[in-house]
């Protein structure tokens, strides 16, 4: 089996002094790795390539046979580490909370103190001596623990 943590470690090394984040690592059964990263800049496929070619200068082939697949984490994916949530502050994001509401709104904060984000939503409010709703901003703070999912937010316009 594959020692998660050589593997943890091997991918940090392989990072190192780039603008690159782990995101995931998932060893499968069958020996088969599947490596996520991310970045602020994005991620190209010479920088996937000198990752695959750290992991297989230290986990030998011939010893344990694996399959490996590194990438960059999808558009849609959910964001998994805190390094996602900096990188989409100012972009729309969709939230499904653990009780089942959906929000949209745009990622306007990452606290560096707790895992807490902020997403602002727009919403109508009637205010008193006017005739037609105005649509003000609302602050909403979350945790990861609170929702099911936070991910970037495709709008076609």
């Amino acid at each position: 089996m594959i020692d998660k943590d050589l593997l943890t470690a091997t991918i940090n090394e392989a990072i190192e002094g780039t603008s690159l984040f782990l995101v995931d690592i998932d060893v499968r059964p069958g020996n088969t790795i599947v490596v996520e990263v991310d970045s602020t800049e994005g991620v190209d496929i010479d920088q996937c390539v000198a990752i695959t070619r750290k992991i297989e200068e230290r986990f030998d082939r011939d010893v344990e046979d694996y399959e490996l697949e590194v990438g960059s984490a999808g558009l849609t994916s959910p964001f998994k580490v805190r390094g996602q949530y900096i990188k989409n502050i100012g972009n729309p994001v969709e939230v499904l909370t653990r009780d089942g509401r959906k929000i949209k709104g745009t990622l306007t904060s990452v606290s560096d103190t707790d895992s807490s984000f902020v997403i602002t939503i727009k919403t109508k409010v009637k205010e008193p001596g006017k005739k037609k709703p105005v649509e003000v901003e609302e602050p909403i703070t979350l945790t990861p623990d609170e929702c099911k999912y936070v991910k970037y937010l495709i709008e076609f316009k």
